[in-house]
Order: C-alpha cells, then structure tokens, then sequence
C-alpha cells in the first residue's frame, strides 16, 4: 500500500483539524464498507488454492498417502489433512443434491 502527502490531497482547514489530533503521524484510512473486497477477490490467489487443493484430494482418491501429499505439495500433514477433509465433505454434498 502506498501513502500519499495528506497536504496534497486535503484541504487546508481538514489537515489542520487532523494535525490537532495526530501531528506528524502515519495514518490508516481504512476503506468504506462499498469499496472493500472479500479475501482473494483482487488476486487469483482463492481459485488457485481451489485447483491445489483438488489436485490432492484427486491425487489422494487415486492412492496416494498423505506423508507424500505433504511432501509434494510442500504442506504439512495437518493441512493435508484438513484438505481432503473439506474436500470429502465438499463432494458428499455435491453428490446428495
């Protein structure tokens, strides 16, 4: 994130009323409600991590165990776990409806 001199975008009077309460300060103004985005919405980073994890339940239904899982996808036991976990659950949904 980038900052921007707040004397060359507010008006005088504003800076001078904002200088009363945080002089010589880095401020966060965080976006309104309408402007902001969901986790993974300005990246391709949430599909990404839907084709992974996938993959590892593809490849663990294929026979694959779960330490090599780990090694492949350079994660721990623990996430592969939850993985194919979210993953089945995901599934048995899709095939009751």
């Amino acid at each position: 994130m980038r900052y921007k001199k707040a004397d060359q975008i507010l008006p005088q009077e504003l800076l001078e009323k904002i200088q009363e309460y945080v002089d010589g300060t880095i401020l966060y103004i965080p976006k309104t409600e309408e402007h902001k985005k969901n986790w993974g919405e300005g990246t391709a980073t949430r599909e990404e991590l839907r084709i992974r994890n996938s993959r590892i339940y593809s490849d663990y239904l294929a026979g694959e165990n779960m330490d090599n899982l780990s090694a492949k996808y350079f994660l721990s036991l623990k996430s592969i776990q939850r993985i194919i976990g979210q993953e089945k659950k995901k599934n048995e949904k899709g095939l009751n409806r």
